[in-house]
C-alpha cells in the first residue's frame, strides 16, 4: 500500500522558516516526480513546488521563488521542502504528491489531476 506522511508544519511568524518532509513508503521514489501543493481555506489548490528526478529539473510558483526549496534524498524515499521568509499569503494545507511512474510534467506540473497519489496534507500557519 502506497501512503505518502507530510510531518514539519506548525505555527510561524513572518519571516520565519519551516522544513516540511514527505516520507513516502509502499513504492520506492526512484525517478518519479514529486510536487507540493498548498490549499488555503477558500482557495483553489495550486502548486508550490516540483522536483524532476530524471531530469534533475526543479520548479517553483512564482510567489516562492527564491524562499522555497524542494529537494529529496532518494536512499529515504523523502522529498523536503523548505521555507523561508514565510509571508502572511503562504498558509495552508500543504501536501505532497507523486505518480507511480517515471514521468516528468515540465510546465504541466501544476496540474493535480496528473498525480496519483497524495498524503494528508500538514498544516502551515503564519501568523504575528
Amino acid at each position: 500500500q502506497v501512503q505518502l506522511v507530510e510531518s514539519g508544519g506548525g505555527l510561524v511568524q513572518p519571516g520565519g522558516s519551516l522544513k516540511l518532509t514527505c516520507k513516502v513508503s509502499g513504492f520506492s521514489l526512484g525517478n518519479r516526480p514529486v510536487a507540493w501543493f498548498r490549499q488555503a481555506p477558500g482557495k483553489e489548490r495550486e502548486g508550490v513546488a516540483y522536483i524532476s528526478r530524471s531530469q534533475g529539473w526543479t520548479y517553483y510558483a512564482d510567489s516562492v521563488k527564491g524562499r522555497f526549496t524542494i529537494s529529496g534524498i532518494i536512499s529515504k524515499n523523502t522529498v523536503y521542502l523548505e521555507m523561508n521568509s514565510l509571508k502572511t499569503e503562504d498558509p495552508g494545507v500543504y501536501s505532497c504528491a507523486t505518480v507511480p511512474r517515471t514521468a516528468s510534467f515540465g510546465r504541466y506540473w501544476t496540474d493535480s489531476s496528473r498525480y496519483d497519489y497524495w498524503g494528508q496534507g500538514t498544516q502551515v500557519t503564519v501568523s504575528q
